[in-house]
């Protein structure tokens, strides 16, 4: 499995400690959007996108949050249906998709992250549009790169190829493509 796209979403004057948004591709054939990177105590690193759980009601069937004392929608008392374990924690958040190893994990951190930072360099430019939101998709996938950015060494949004090869490489579509593999980086 090789991750062949990473795009950010960087977040404007965060006043907490959610720095970007990102989506990833595997293998130019699945994507999972939604991961956060977060600023943590040792830098940053990847959350992977989650959802709120949720309670329904007995009486109306609406949906609250889990640690809710009345129904938002027919203001009756709601009943905590979960089963109360001393050893577990009280979960407000499950993960939609994670990894199930470190190897895993430690290679979506990796690239998410070199990404990142290639995105906050790339945001200082002048005409910067993010990569993230589908109206990226009407751009021309490739432009020339600005005199600036290549003067100071800064690359181009990419795609990363699965197959092998180290470095930069244009691909017959003109697309700037680096190689996946982390013996070469």
């Amino acid at each position: 499995m090789d991750i062949t796209e990473v795009r950010i979403k960087l977040m404007e004057e965060s006043e907490d400690r959610l720095r970007a948004f990102c989506s990833i591709t595997f293998d130019h054939s699945f994507v999972v959007r939604d991961l956060k990177i977060i600023e943590g105590s040792h830098g940053p690193f990847v959350a992977m996108p989650s959802r709120k759980l949720s309670n329904r009601c007995g009486r109306c069937g609406n949906k609250n949050h889990i640690r809710s004392n009345y129904c938002n929608n027919c203001g009756s008392r709601v009943r905590d249906n979960r089963h109360s374990d001393d050893d577990a924690p009280n979960k407000l958040y499950a993960d939609v998709a994670h990894p199930i190893n470190q190897a895993c994990r430690d290679l979506i951190q990796q690239h998410v992250v070199e990404e990142y930072q290639l995105e906050l360099e790339r945001a200082k430019l002048p005409g910067y549009i993010s990569r993230y939101d589908d109206a990226y998709e009407g751009h021309e996938p490739y432009s020339p790169p600005h005199p600036r950015a290549e003067s100071e060494g800064i690359p181009a949004p990419h795609l990363r190829r699965a197959s092998g090869g180290s470095g930069a490489s244009p691909n017959p579509a003109g697309h700037d493509v680096r190689s996946s593999s982390s013996d070469n980086e």
